[in-house]
């Protein structure tokens, strides 16, 4: 118990979803074709989810309030909501914020 699982490449299994869930959802937004309003925001937080993943080490509230400024900003867009569906269950593998 406290310990976490480590892959054969030394890497948390929860940040190799984490990163796979991110990269397939920046693929899909990169190809949709329809332009909103909101599209460079779920960019940049992408980008920052990839960064955090990348360390090994994301910090949950920071990753939580990513994916509330994703879902806020694609969240309509059906064509993308199973992409969407990943990440936020990636970002669920690493347990809630703790409470202050």
């Amino acid at each position: 118990m406290g310990q976490t699982r480590v892959t054969s490449s030394g890497e948390d299994p929860r940040v190799t979803e984490l990163r796979t869930a991110v990269s397939r959802l920046r693929r899909e937004l990169a190809g949709h074709p329809a332009e909103f309003s909101d599209r460079g925001i779920a960019e940049d937080e992408l980008a920052a989810l990839d960064a955090m993943a990348v360390t090994g080490v994301p910090e949950i509230p920071r990753l939580r309030r990513s994916l509330l400024l994703i879902a806020g900003a694609i969240g309509s867009v059906s064509a993308l909501a199973s992409a969407l569906r990943d990440v936020r269950n990636a970002v669920d593998l690493f347990g809630e914020p703790p409470r202050r």
